[in-house]
């Protein structure tokens, strides 16, 4: 068993233990992290400003791609009818542009990958500290993130999109 995953036994057993000792008493919660970063606002025009951040990037790598298709095809094509040395010499060519390619390619997947990282890190953040003030005015004992299963009425993730998007 992982770690994370004995911990989760861990809290649930003592919700259970707990539970039994005074239900009355212990009050949990449980928000669903991946519907706060797909449905909240600040999520959506995060992913809609990455977007148009990263599109003219994506077009040039896109037009790259195709210019690289196409100068292959050429090569193919010409290929029999050129003298060994041309045929070379463009061969290396596009050995060239295909690492340039490959290169920016990687070079925007990263950068994007860490944007991505950027923007969801302050939803998060934004999502954890609504979390945190509902825990306190509600006097939850505890609130869970990604479980198996819960039972639907100690579902806050509705509250907690409510309040990233009300503090955007």
């Amino acid at each position: 068993m992982q770690w994370s995953q004995k911990f989760q036994w861990l809290v649930a057993c003592s919700v259970l233990a707990t539970g039994l000792a005074s239900a009355a008493e212990f009050k949990v919660g449980f928000v669903n992290t991946d519907r706060i970063l797909k449905e909240s606002t600040m999520a959506v025009s995060a992913q809609s400003r990455l977007e148009k951040e990263f599109a003219p990037r994506e077009k040039g790598l896109n037009n790259a791609a195709e210019a690289l298709r196409k100068a292959s095809a050429d090569f193919e094509r010409d290929a029999p009818t050129l003298a060994e040395s041309e045929r070379v010499k463009r061969q290396r060519a596009l050995v060239q542009m295909d690492q340039d390619f490959q290169r920016d390619r990687r070079a925007f997947q990263e950068d994007l990958n860490n944007r991505k990282n950027e923007e969801l890190q302050r939803v998060l953040a934004k999502a954890n500290a609504v979390i945190r003030d509902l825990a306190k005015k509600g006097q939850y004992d505890v609130i869970l993130q990604d479980v198996v299963y819960i039972n639907p009425k100690h579902d806050m993730t509705p509250a907690v999109l409510s309040g990233v998007d009300a503090g955007q």
